[in-house]
């Protein structure tokens, strides 16, 4: 398969064939906390032509609701029903794998009984509050996030490192404040409590957390617990088309009329293209030119051109 650059030949072509387009965000809407030279009017058009648009992010730093801020902030108006994120995935899928949603009981009688009968409805987060935001809104309690960030651990004699027995899942997604602490209790999570998850958000390598430069994504995070726990995680987000699942059931759309733009081509092309999607790359983020035309790149999208403002001009001419 080969790819096309995005031209005034083909666009309408594109345009005309899709009713969704899905977009990733950090590299292609923005990078960092600065939006992409001509991002919101783009999407203006999308939306005065009839098109669906749809925001999948790897990123699991913020629930969909804080996206929401987060775009509006930026001077563009998007709906949170809009939003797919990672750390929405991640909770999605405890949700449809029936994982219990009772409430952590804190005296001991309880918890003794949680542990004699084999009840694991606690989740451990090596993640940020978007994560915890999201387990909560779907009944879920989460443990760790940001906060444990600031805990460290003791490493002497006779020292024994205690984790909860009811935790019955370890979601890991990109961690400002990872920490030997959290590696070590999601490590014991799922090594001790027999039938602990292992939950990916993505394995992203690296992501645009600035606007000026990359740096490590989720994918160290899982990496590291990947070493400690001889697991592989099951991961929700981006290639996995797990997402895609509630998209279809939201939007309603069949996949050959959506379009996935993105930056990455492990993640939002293969995504794109493992769910019968169109894809465009953009150039503006992770995947630059010579990575896509490199001999050994065997993911090649349907087409690709700088920046997702390359559609508005493109059009308009």
């Amino acid at each position: 398969m080969t790819t096309t650059l995005l031209s005034s030949h083909n666009v309408t072509s594109l345009f005309d064939s899709v009713e969704a387009f899905l977009f990733d965000c950090d590299g292609v809407i923005w990078k960092g906390d600065k939006l992409i030279d001509g991002v919101s009017q783009t999407l203006q058009l999308l939306r005065s032509k009839g098109k669906k648009l749809v925001f999948v992010t790897n990123n699991s730093q913020k629930s969909r609701r804080q996206y929401a801020q987060k775009f509006l902030s930026l001077g563009i108006s998007v709906t949170e029903d809009e939003i797919f994120s990672s750390s929405f995935a991640a909770a999605m899928y405890l949700k449809v794998n029936d994982f219990p949603t009772e409430k952590k009981v804190g005296d001991t009688y309880h918890s003794l009984l949680w542990q004699i009968l084999g009840c694991y409805y606690v989740v451990y987060v090596i993640g940020g509050e978007g994560i915890l935001e999201e387990l909560d809104l779907a009944g879920y309690t989460g443990l760790g996030g940001p906060e444990d960030g600031k805990k460290h651990v003791e490493l002497k004699s006779d020292s024994l490192f205690e984790h909860d027995k009811s935790v019955g899942a370890v979601v890991v997604g990109l961690d400002r404040y990872i920490n030997y602490y959290k590696l070590q209790y999601g490590t014991l999570c799922i090594r001790e409590n027999p039938g602990c998850l292992f939950i990916a958000t993505n394995r992203d390598a690296v992501g645009h957390m600035t606007d000026l430069q990359e740096w490590p994504g989720a994918g160290c995070m899982v990496a590291a617990i990947c070493g400690s726990t001889e697991r592989e995680p099951i991961v929700v987000g981006k290639p996995s088309p797990f997402m895609m699942e509630f998209l279809l059931q939201k939007f309603e759309v069949s996949t050959s009329k959506m379009c996935m733009v993105g930056d990455r081509l492990d993640t939002d092309i293969l995504f794109g293209q493992n769910s019968g999607c169109k894809t465009l790359l953009v150039l503006s983020g992770v995947t630059n030119q010579s990575t896509l035309e490199d001999p050994s790149n065997h993911i090649q999208p349907d087409y690709y051109t700088n920046q997702v403002s390359d559609l508005l001009d493109l059009l308009g001419s």
